[in-house]
């Protein structure tokens, strides 16, 4: 390879040796409100209501709230979410949905959970969502729904799907797990769908203190089936009009995420400028050339729940092992594309069939991202980056 002219790392032999960065610093956050925290937590445990009650149902106008919805349906899981929107639509057995097969393994088994059939559609290459040119060729007279996921943090093109949807009379089911606060033209994600599921997962824009999730809907009916499907499909007590989940969303979880709700908008705006930062910090290490930047789209929010990067297929493992043994978490979301799966061999795909999702699986790494970020941290990153490029110029020369 081409040698590549870098920026001198800030950090000399002599420094002390760097402390590591993590993925994500989920204690940071914690200790900034602890003391509220502790005191929701508490207040639970006191009032002896442990699973739904008043502190679920307020947590759930609240988060309806901030997302422009006008109902929110709190679970126990972003998997639940996704579970439970599709079969408050009567989308079963026989039917079908297209998904994105480069997106966690829930988008997908969901569909399957509930008996329907998941159909690939290939992703955008620039920004890893399902690509709405290629969504139309999937469509036949079994398509019951779209799901598009936004993501790591960014909506999908959402006029294009939802006049596809529209032409078909299809539904738009929204997988917002990983994309809570980010927007479209304005409008928040959980608005952008008959339904949308959202995660709050520990790691997630908002992240509750294990697995917790909703279901956001402006339909009447859809927010009636589903607050019935979550306790066994039962609107009264001990009568149950359909065959349900147990699918409900633990007070203790609903209390702290109330705590953190507010702080929502500050710790968005501090993801983007990490952001900036790291984009500036690549920038300025010439390792433009060498690894891909997130792209923002025009009239978006992205709000980086992820920082994905793109780098050549042949570096990404040892550049992964190079952060990992100089102390910097990294991830790789994902190292497999969904229709190459042991699980969904049944749906007859060979490699080969969505060539940009096996493209995206062989060549991205996120980058360790949280509001509590600090530049120094993020410098290391880039340090460690650009030293992984100048040994593998060194051995290719």
């Amino acid at each position: 390879m081409e040698a590549t002219a870098l920026k001198p790392s800030t950090h000399s032999a002599a420094d002390t040796p760097p402390s590591p960065v993590p993925l994500c610093d989920i204690q940071a956050q914690y200790r900034s409100l602890k003391d509220e925290i502790d005191a929701a937590v508490l207040r639970v445990l006191g009032s002896g209501q442990a699973i739904l009650g008043p502190e679920v149902a307020a947590f759930e106008q609240e988060i309806a709230s901030f997302c422009g919805a006008q109902f929110g349906v709190g679970c126990g899981s972003g998997t639940d979410a996704l579970v439970l929107a599709l079969h408050a639509l009567g989308i079963g057995p026989g039917d079908e949905v297209i998904v994105p097969p480069f997106t966690f393994f829930a988008t997908v088994s969901s569909v399957c959970r509930v008996g329907a059939t998941p159909v690939f559609a290939d992703i955008d290459p620039i920004t890893f969502n399902l690509d709405p040119n290629l969504i139309e060729a999937k469509i036949s007279p079994k398509t019951r729904a779209i799901m598009p996921v936004h993501l790591f943090g960014q909506c999908c093109e959402m006029d294009a799907i939802w006049q596809i949807a529209e032409d078909h009379q299809l539904f738009v089911v929204e997988d917002a797990a990983q994309s809570f606060g980010s927007e479209y033209k304005g409008k928040r994600c959980g608005t952008l769908g008959i339904s949308a599921c959202l995660s709050f997962y520990p790691t997630k824009n908002l992240g509750a203190l294990g697995d917790a999730g909703l279901v956001t809907t402006n339909d009447l009916a859809t927010d009636k089936k589903l607050r019935a499907l979550r306790v066994h499909g039962s609107e009264v007590k001990y009568y149950h009009k359909f065959i349900g989940y147990n699918m409900r969303l633990d007070a203790v979880h609903a209390a702290v995420l109330r705590v953190k709700l507010p702080h929502v908008p500050r710790w968005l705006t501090a993801r983007e400028a990490a952001a900036k930062r790291y984009d500036a910090l690549i920038e300025s290490a010439n390792l433009h050339g060498f690894m891909r930047r997130p792209v923002v789209q025009p009239n978006r929010r992205h709000t980086f729940n992820q920082y994905v990067v793109k780098v050549p297929p042949a570096h990404r493992e040892p550049l992964v092992k190079h952060l990992k043994d100089s102390g910097i978490g990294v991830e790789v979301y994902y190292p497999l594309s969904l229709h190459q799966q042991e699980c969904f061999k049944f749906l007859g795909h060979r490699t080969g069939d969505f060539p940009t999702s096996e493209d995206a699986a062989a060549s991205v790494l996120a980058l360790p991202m949280f509001p509590e970020i600090t530049e120094s941290q993020q410098q290391r990153v880039i340090d460690v980056c650009a030293g992984y490029l100048r040994q593998a110029v060194r051995r290719a020369a």
